[in-house]
């Protein structure tokens, strides 16, 4: 549940709850696993925004959608740690998977 409420720190909590915790059963590995993969590409995805976002002149564009990604983690997050809280696994709509 914290790693899919992690979501709005990025991708940090859910790795840290991954490496360590995935060992105390299969519902922590697989839910912790299902929060990486879906917070990783954001996270990197919204860095690199971050730094388009310091170009003078267009540079909002990038930030208006670095909080759009922002917004995007937080509710998918939260939608997700609230099934995780119920004992029923989330599965993103959209991931990609990266770790296995």
């Amino acid at each position: 549940m914290i790693a899919h409420f992690g979501a709005i720190l990025g991708c940090i909590p859910s790795l840290i709850i991954y490496a360590v915790f995935r060992a105390r059963g299969p519902f922590t590995a697989q839910e912790s696993k299902e929060a990486l993969n879906f917070t990783f590409p954001l996270t990197v995805l919204a860095i690199v925004l971050h730094l388009f976002s310091l170009i003078p002149g267009i540079g909002w564009i990038f930030a208006i959608l670095v909080v759009a990604i922002w917004l995007f983690l937080t509710v998918s997050g939260v939608r997700a740690g609230i099934n995780a809280n119920k004992s029923r696994p989330y599965r993103y709509g959209l991931n990609l998977r990266l770790f296995h």
